[in-house]
């Protein structure tokens, strides 16, 4: 049975027209973002440069848990290999940055692909064990010594600040940030792309209802795992954004919960909203540095009080508050449009 809070939020983003105020809001959105990296210091853009790094994390989860219905604890470890393939590229092969995103991209999708079998036979609190032991491994592993010529062991691996290229006017920490928002726009745009289509309304349908969506031709295996593959290798690109920000990677900043993190990302933001992973991200930056801000003595009690009033008063998230919010004001307005 569909779960009510996806509703009304996955129905109507991933159906497919951007109407006119949609456009407005991205392009409104984008000045903005732009404007920004003219305007904040070299720390604000490190954080916001993170916050959308952590946005495609929790993007992925939108397209496996949201859209196609698979529970998944474990994208913390998606998101470790792209850091680290980028990291590995970077440090050990003198790759340039750029280079690496589509490399971090298929690693993660091939680990996501031959993990998305199990969801085949798994579902619901059974899959998610599964994916929380891969996130509990992977850190683990990373550690081996076998690896550590690769990975650099407990120690990690450092690589070297982005420059501006063609000599653009702008310092390291501007570009990195302009580069992450650029990366950020593809993930979304393919992300919204692929969930508006055909595979879209596949993913939806076996989320919705999986024996009428076979019943309708639909190959459940195919579409399962192809969509881990895909979540997959979303997250690992933002890994990958994440090594280019802070240029240093090592297992312990890869623990489970980093999965935890992007899984309250998801619901903040709301579950099945394409935009919602932007608010998931903001809320997994900044919100325990102002939960530290508030209370240097006990931080994490004042975020768990910020996460129980974010989910008292939107419990379909900020994406699911606001459609409620536009749809009634639009309602009120065509009221009285038509009074007139």
């Amino acid at each position: 049975m569909r779960d009510a809070n996806l509703a009304p939020i996955g129905a109507d983003e991933t159906r497919g027209r951007l109407e006119p105020w949609r456009v407005a809001a991205i392009v409104v959105f984008l000045v903005i973002a732009i404007a920004l990296m003219f305007l904040v210091s070299s720390y604000r853009l490190f954080q916001l440069s993170m916050t959308i790094s952590y946005a495609c994390a929790v993007l992925s989860l939108t397209v496996l848990i949201g859209i196609n219905g698979q529970l998944s604890l474990g994208h913390g470890a998606f998101y470790a290999v792209g850091a680290y393939a980028t990291a590995i590229l970077m440090a050990n092969y003198n790759w340039p940055y750029w280079a690496t995103i589509p490399v971090a991209a298929v690693a993660a999708g091939i680990i996501g692909f031959l993990v998305g079998f199990p969801a085949l036979r798994l579902a619901g609190l059974y899959l998610a064990l599964v994916t929380l032991a891969l996130a509990v491994a992977a850190p683990q592993i990373l550690k081996v010594d076998a690896l550590s010529g690769l990975t650099g062991g407990v120690q990690g691996l450092t690589t070297d600040k982005a420059e501006a290229p063609f000599g653009l006017p702008l310092n390291p920490d501007q570009w990195i940030y302009l580069f992450c928002l650029a990366i950020g726009c593809v993930v979304f745009l393919l992300g919204w792309n692929l969930t508006r289509g055909r595979i879209g309304r596949a993913m939806m349908a076996i989320r919705d209802q999986p024996l009428a969506a076979e019943s309708m031709g639909i190959n459940l295996a195919a579409v399962k795992t192809r969509t881990f593959a895909i979540s997959a290798a979303f997250a690992g690109v933002a890994g990958a954004l994440t090594t280019i920000v802070v240029q240093f990677v090592a297992p312990d900043s890869f623990n489970l919960f980093i999965s935890i993190w992007f899984f309250v990302g998801l619901v903040v933001g709301g579950v099945a909203s394409i935009p919602g992973a932007l608010f998931g991200g903001a809320f997994i930056e900044f919100v325990p540095n102002i939960a530290n801000d508030i209370s240097k003595a006990a931080p994490g009690a004042i975020y768990g009080i910020i996460l129980m009033a974010f989910m008292y008063v939107l419990p379909t998230g900020v994406a699911g508050g606001l459609h409620r919010l536009f749809r009634r004001l639009f309602a009120r307005r065509h009221r009285t449009a038509t009074a007139r």
